[in-house]
């Protein structure tokens, strides 16, 4: 498959990368669209594709045009994209807040696939929800729910609205979980541990913890239980974060992700 990606920042050399590695597409069939001079000379150097710095003709040859600029920079390519994209071309954004009509709007073309991807992706461990415009066919999608499936996994949603939701719970969620481990490593630093330790304790509880919520088959609040005995260490923390509403702040502020999210597709 011949694929272009305009924007070829850590997104979309996550996804460039996911490819090479599994095989779904050859360097000479890679066109990397990188208007940065500094960024261009690095993909050059690094050789991972064809890169250019402007939309041209050429584009028109790829299968697949992947859009991974910026929300805000889409209005400096689409005229230049509108110029050469051909009919049959799909069009996969993972651009944030941008809703698919707005792209067929702009593109004058159906044929456009909507995802949200994290950042996991640069690992190939992200996880990806995505939808598509009725234009597209199925033989279409599922080649591009394949290349998405190289960044890890991936969730089809019948309804736009809902890559808003996962925007705010996944697309955002690993700064969730960075913000937890910041500030367990803090509390860590105040029992006296120096950061190293603090980081080590923490990280690897993240991980093994991970594990056991991916194969244990019990639910959330069965193994919270199994760490918080009655009238123990764990119990006194949790009636903490509750005291201090954390759960319900959590809640909260991923809600208030998702109407964000909201806002900018309007």
């Amino acid at each position: 498959m011949k694929i272009a990606i305009v924007g070829c920042g850590n997104m979309g050399m996550a996804f460039a990368r996911s490819f090479l590695q599994y095989d779904l597409v050859k360097k000479e069939d890679l066109l990397l669209i990188e208007k940065s001079q500094e960024r261009s000379d690095i993909l050059r150097t690094a050789k991972e594709g064809m890169v250019v710095s402007v939309i041209n003709s050429q584009v028109a040859d790829y299968e697949l045009i992947i859009l991974s600029v910026k929300p805000q920079d889409f209005a400096s390519v689409q005229e230049e994209l509108r110029a050469v994209i051909q009919p049959q071309q799909v069009v996969l954004s993972i651009m944030a807040g941008i809703p698919m009509s707005k792209i067929q709007s702009a593109l004058d073309h159906q044929l456009v696939v909507r995802a949200m991807p994290n950042t996991p992706a640069m690992l190939g461990m992200g996880i990806t929800g995505f939808t598509a415009s009725p234009e597209v066919d199925a033989h279409k999608l599922r080649k591009v729910e394949n290349l998405i499936n190289a960044t890890g996994r991936s969730v089809y949603l019948e309804d736009e609205g809902m890559i808003d939701a996962v925007t705010a719970l996944s697309g955002s969620g690993p700064a969730y979980f960075y913000y937890i481990v910041k500030h367990m490593i803090e509390a860590g630093k105040q029992m006296g541990f120096d950061e190293g330790m603090a980081s080590l304790l923490v990280k690897q509880t993240m991980l093994g913890s991970y594990h056991l919520i991916n194969n244990a088959e019990q639910s959330l609040d069965n193994l919270i239980k199994a760490v918080a005995s009655k009238g123990g260490t764990t119990e006194a923390a949790l009636r903490t974060f509750e005291e201090n509403q954390i759960s319900e702040g959590l809640i909260k502020g991923i809600l208030a992700a998702e109407n964000r999210a909201k806002e900018l597709s309007k």
